[in-house]
């Protein structure tokens, strides 16, 4: 190999090291998905944050009932929600494995049980508005279980796809952690 400044050993241009620079797969796949999962933790604050609104200001009446209705009982449970991702945070930057179950676990319990609640509690609201056309809640003018059923949604979405790449993510950190065992 060559010296610092002098010449280069014969027979190599210098460019046979770049084998030795890549990445193991386990590691490009870690930060990979520690970035999917942040902006999915991102999207899901931003969820809360709108419930939360919605919440505080059909409470404190700063604003007409007619224009943002009181909030639905699942709501009041989905505030928990954001525990799960704290913890999902948490893990990422020592890769703490107990942290991203323990997310994953109360995602299941904090996130996607009260939002599958919330389906079935504004089911019957729902059913009135499509059969009948009347809504008696509205958020700014819009039917209120019309408005809550696509957050469920998007929520509903958000987290699923947060625990299939927390899923995928502590499978990368099993592996490498049975290649640190293996030496």
């Amino acid at each position: 190999m060559a010296s610092r400044g002098g010449p280069r050993a014969a027979g190599t241009d210098g460019s046979d090291f770049q084998h030795r620079e890549r990445v193991a797969s386990h590691y490009q796949m870690s930060v990979t998905l520690k970035s999917e999962i942040k902006k999915l933790i991102y999207t899901h604050v931003v969820i809360w944050l709108l419930l939360l609104t919605q919440m505080v200001v059909g409470h404190l009446k700063l604003l007409p009932h007619d224009q943002v209705a009181m909030p639905y009982q699942w709501e009041y449970p989905y505030l928990l929600s954001i525990l799960p991702s704290l913890l999902g945070l948490l893990s990422f930057p020592r890769n703490n494995i107990s942290y991203l179950v323990l997310s994953m676990i109360s995602t299941g319990l904090f996130s996607i049980a009260p939002l599958i609640y919330g389906a079935m509690e504004m089911f019957p609201m729902a059913q009135q508005l499509y059969r009948h056309g009347k809504a008696y809640r509205f958020i700014f003018g819009f039917s209120a279980v019309s408005v809550m059923y696509l957050v469920v949604v998007v929520a509903a979405q958000v987290h699923g796809w947060q625990l299939y790449y927390s899923k995928k993510l502590l499978d990368s950190w099993f592996t490498s952690t049975q290649e640190k065992k293996k030496k």
